[in-house]
C-alpha cells in the first residue's frame, strides 16, 4: 500500500459518515465515483441513485445518525462496521411512519478506484430492522 493511502481511504469513510450525519446528499460526489456499483439489491448503481437512496433514508428518519466502528483498510478495499439509529417519521420501503426508534448495524466493504468509492457490498439485518418497526418483514416481501 502506498504511504498515506490508508489515511485517504479513512477520509473517504469519514466523508461518507459526515454526509449521513449532516443529511447532505449534495456532498456524495466528494466520496462516491460516478460509475459506482452497488451490490445491495435495493440501491441502483451510480451517484444519483445513491443520493436518492440516502434522501429516502433522511426523509424516513430525519434524525438518523451513523457511527463508524472497526474501519479496516487493505489495498484498494475498505471494510467497516457501522451503527445507525433514528426515529421512523416517514415512509420507509412502503411502511408508513411508526414513530418507533430504530437501531441497527451494517458490515460494509468498498473498493476504491481513483480516490473514490467505486463499488460497495453490505450485510444488513433487514428482518431485525422491520421487527423494530413492528412490521413482519417476511410478510412485507410477499405483498
Amino acid at each position: 500500500m502506498l504511504p498515506g493511502m490508508a489515511d485517504n481511504h479513512r477520509a473517504l469513510i469519514q466523508a461518507f459518515v459526515d454526509m449521513i450525519n449532516n443529511h447532505d446528499v449534495s456532498t456524495i460526489g466528494e466520496h462516491t465515483a460516478p460509475g459506482h456499483i452497488d451490490h445491495n439489491p435495493v440501491v441502483a448503481d451510480g451517484v444519483e441513485a445513491n443520493a436518492a437512496f440516502f434522501q429516502q433514508i433522511f426523509d424516513a428518519f430525519p434524525d438518523v445518525r451513523v457511527v463508524a466502528h472497526d474501519v479496516l483498510v487493505d489495498g484498494d478495499r475498505i471494510a467497516g462496521r457501522f451503527e445507525y439509529s433514528g426515529t421512523h417519521q416517514g415512509t420507509f420501503f412502503g411502511v408508513p411512519a411508526t414513530g418507533r426508534r430504530l437501531a441497527f448495524q451494517s458490515i460494509d466493504i468498498w473498493r476504491v478506484e481513483d480516490g473514490l468509492l467505486a463499488e460497495h457490498w453490505d450485510q444488513l439485518d433487514m428482518g431485525g430492522m422491520f421487527h423494530q418497526l413492528g412490521v413482519d418483514f417476511y410478510a412485507l416481501q410477499q405483498a
